[in-house]
């Protein structure tokens, strides 16, 4: 028969009854056989059907089915399924099917609509989560819970940080209980982070998949490793941790992952990897918030309530999921139970954990504390331990924080009759230092003779949305009582302002003030400038000058002079002319300011009792630089 065969599928050894061989025959290879002695029958290999609904062995392993038989179906929870989509019409899933988005549509004949499932992945997680109790072939964890299909991949199981987002944030806006993601990267993503903060501050519970990069350590792929999101590893049905499971000290919990049946488009498959171990802890979610827990509650439940299999923490984390304990309130360790509050009080470099010891089982005190790190870090800091005699609340305050950094912390019972209990991770994020705003005065540029260009620079808003710069000025030795206009800068940066009116060759002072829009205020350093020296200019000249006398017999002087002058550089200041007796003393004078290259004009003098006396009528005219020219006449009275 082997060597009639095109090929050999399948050989089956019934012991004393024979043998059967499976394979692809010729028609007359298949005649030939037919009327061959040895042998007893030739037949066409058909197919079977399942007969009735199954039970997966993950659904069995984890109790979920002893939960159904109490009663237990997750019904009014609202699970979504953020994957490849869902198979809209597929038997095990359609009574269970709500409202559905898309971020990336679905492509092919499969689609009705745009968050149908072109890929497969998304229809078996959704079947592992939430499979209808129908007979037909499959069961879910939460039999009666929505599922709500968020495609944010595309049919090649491949999609973008920011449209896992999307869908993160749209399960938030929709209140929806539980956000299962069988997915991840090996890095982080700013966006997905404060997505899954969004979802969890609205009361989203949110699980993914650990990664399936194993055997490896430390290596829990993003969103998982988030301290937002559980991160759930996968173990085997022996309870083996799975080979290809990605481990590390953010695993939260195991759950069955390899060889898990469940649906995909049109029909069912088995599948695995921690992407199927994700959806049973997200259906068990769903059972708890279906029973009016809050997401950090469901998530406090079943960490208390899962069972230790024996493998590390970092493979485990509490343990493995068990649906019914969780429901029940039984299994675990619960005799004494802490839970984890919001931080308050926080500032750049410290905060107040809070924490509540619930239950003191039966002790009669326990020392309680907590264990804190800052995100994305392995090792945990220990606050001191308090020993409380009853139920109750507990805070701490802890110092020496990074300013504006994502922290994580849980608090940590003791009990003295040795129990002990850790309640759930919370995250705060400490307060950006709040900075002041700061200007620094630069150096003039464009320095002259009377003139110049003061520099600055706005370094630091200190958070305000605008400040106000100008600068203060004087002449050295003085106050800085002069100041510019003012400028509104709404961003950091430089900044200048020229003035004018300065003394040749003189030395100033000055300086660079911002008041910011929120009432800071700062002053730059003061710097010091000397304006030019005036250049080199020409002498005025004196162009034409005559003293008369009125001459008529009187005991008084009348004196007349007339006069013009003229500058080449045009900057002619005053003409001074002085009336002197013979002793040498100035008996009258007047002084007439002049501007421009020329000019020319007369002064009269009256002397009384000046007659018989000779005087010297002297002109001096001077310019804008002090240069002058002189010219005297004698005239007598």
């Amino acid at each position: 028969m082997r060597r009639h065969a095109k090929d050999v599928a399948t050989e089956l050894d019934f012991g004393d009854i024979g043998q059967a061989i499976v394979g692809r025959f010729a028609p007359e290879a298949l005649d030939a056989l037919q009327s061959h002695a040895g042998v007893r029958y030739v037949e066409p290999d058909g197919e079977v059907l399942a007969l009735g609904q199954s039970l997966p062995w993950g659904i069995d392993r984890i109790d979920a089915d002893v939960a159904h038989a109490n009663g237990e179906t997750g019904s009014g929870a609202d699970i979504a399924i953020i994957d490849t989509g869902i198979d809209s019409d597929h038997p095990d899933l359609q009574a269970n099917l709500g409202t559905g988005y898309a971020v990336v549509s679905c492509e092919g004949s499969n689609c009705n609509y745009a968050w149908d499932d072109d890929n497969d992945h998304g229809t078996h997680c959704a079947g592992v989560a939430g499979a209808v109790n129908n007979s037909e072939d499959v069961v879910g964890v939460s039999t009666e819970a929505t599922l709500h299909a968020v495609k944010v991949l595309d049919n090649y199981g491949s999609g973008s940080f920011s449209g896992v987002a999307e869908g993160v944030k749209w399960v938030a806006d929709q209140g929806y209980d539980v956000g299962s993601l069988s997915l991840g990267a090996s890095s982080g993503s700013q966006t997905i982070k404060d997505a899954c903060q969004y979802a969890y501050d609205k009361g989203v519970l949110l699980v993914a998949a650990a990664g399936n990069d194993g055997p490896c350590s430390d290596c829990v792929r993003y969103p998982a490793a988030y301290s937002t999101v559980v991160a759930v590893s996968s173990i085997n049905m022996d309870d083996t941790l799975s080979s290809s499971s990605s481990t590390g000290q953010e695993v939260e919990f195991a759950a069955p992952g390899g060889y898990i049946y469940s649906t995909v488009i049109g029909g069912y498959e088995s599948m695995s990897g921690t992407s199927m171990a994700c959806p049973h802890v997200a259906g068990a979610a769903g059972q708890l918030m279906a029973n009016g827990y809050s997401n950090t509650e469901a998530r406090d439940q079943l960490q208390k309530t899962a069972e230790d299999i024996g493998l590390s923490s970092n493979e485990q984390g509490y343990g493995l999921l068990d649906v019914e304990a969780a429901l029940s309130g039984s299994g675990g360790d619960t005799s004494v139970a802490v839970s984890t509050d919001s931080a308050s009080s926080v500032g750049e470099t410290s905060a107040t954990l809070n924490g509540d010891l619930t239950d003191l089982g039966g002790a009669s005190s326990a020392d309680v504390s907590f264990e804190y790190r800052e995100s994305g870090t392995s090792t945990w800091s220990t606050t001191s331990a308090q020993t409380l005699s009853s139920t109750g609340t507990f805070s701490q305050d802890v110092t020496g924080l990074s300013s504006g950094s994502d922290y994580e912390y849980r608090a940590v019972a003791s009990a003295s009759d040795g129990d002990t209990d850790t309640g759930s991770s919370v995250t705060f994020t400490t307060n950006t230092a709040d900075t002041s705003v700061a200007v620094a005065t630069d150096s003039t540029t464009s320095v002259g003779e009377t003139s110049v260009t003061l520099n600055g620079d706005l370094t630091d808003l200190g958070g305000a949305s605008s400040a106000d710069v100008y600068f203060e000025w004087g002449e050295s030795g003085g106050s800085l009582s002069n100041t510019t206009s003012t400028q509104t800068l709404s961003s950091t940066g430089t900044f200048d302002e020229s003035i004018s009116g300065l003394s040749s060759g003189t030395e100033y002072e000055f300086r660079s003030v911002a008041n910011a829009s929120d009432g800071d205020s700062d002053t730059g350093s003061t710097l010091t400038f000397t304006t030019d020296s005036s250049t080199d200019s020409s002498a005025p000249v004196v162009d034409s000058y005559s003293v008369t006398e009125a001459g008529e017999p009187n005991p008084h002087a009348e004196i007349t002079a007339d006069w013009a002058v003229s500058d080449a550089d045009g900057d002619l200041s005053s003409v001074l002319v002085e009336v002197i007796d013979s002793s040498g003393t100035v008996v009258d004078s007047a002084q007439t300011n002049v501007s421009g290259g020329s000019a020319s004009g007369t002064d009269k003098f009256k002397i009384k009792h000046g007659g018989n006396t000779t005087y010297d009528v002297r002109l001096t005219v001077t310019d804008t630089a002090e240069n002058s020219a002189t010219e005297t006449k004698s005239v007598s009275a």
